[in-house]
């Protein structure tokens, strides 16, 4: 079983920039691959960045990367999601999620393929 609480969420102008963190409980989190994925307003939760166990394998969607970097630090059982030159079009409930992973984590791009989910944190960009 594994707990995930996000933060650092909050309002931020254009182009600014915001660090999320996921800490996760469980002494097994190492284990698990981590995902961050967004939901707007009337729209579907989408896939953001996801990152293997051991740190060495990431993966962006195409509308993140360059701008946002994922990371983790399983001695602190915490995933980060470091976001720069933030766009309107970013603003969303972001969740981190979590997946026993046996294959490259770009096959974890879905929301039904993670084990488990965070409550979220809102991020308003304005223009």
């Amino acid at each position: 079983q594994v707990q995930l609480v996000e933060s650092g969420g909050g309002s931020v102008q254009a182009g600014g920039s915001l660090r999320l963190s996921c800490a996760a409980s469980g002494r097994t989190f190492s284990t698990y691959a981590m995902d961050w994925f967004r939901q707007a307003p009337g729209k579907e939760r989408e896939f953001v960045a996801a990152i293997n166990w051991s740190a060495g394998n990431t993966y962006y969607a195409s509308s993140v990367k360059g701008r946002f970097t994922i990371s983790r630090d399983n001695a602190k059982n915490t995933v980060y999601l470091q976001m720069n030159s933030l766009k309107p079009e970013d603003t969303a409930v972001y969740y981190c999620a979590a997946v026993l992973a046996y294959r490259s984590v770009s096959s974890y791009i879905s929301p039904a393929a993670m084990d488990y989910w965070g409550k979220g944190t809102l991020v308003t960009v304005s223009s």
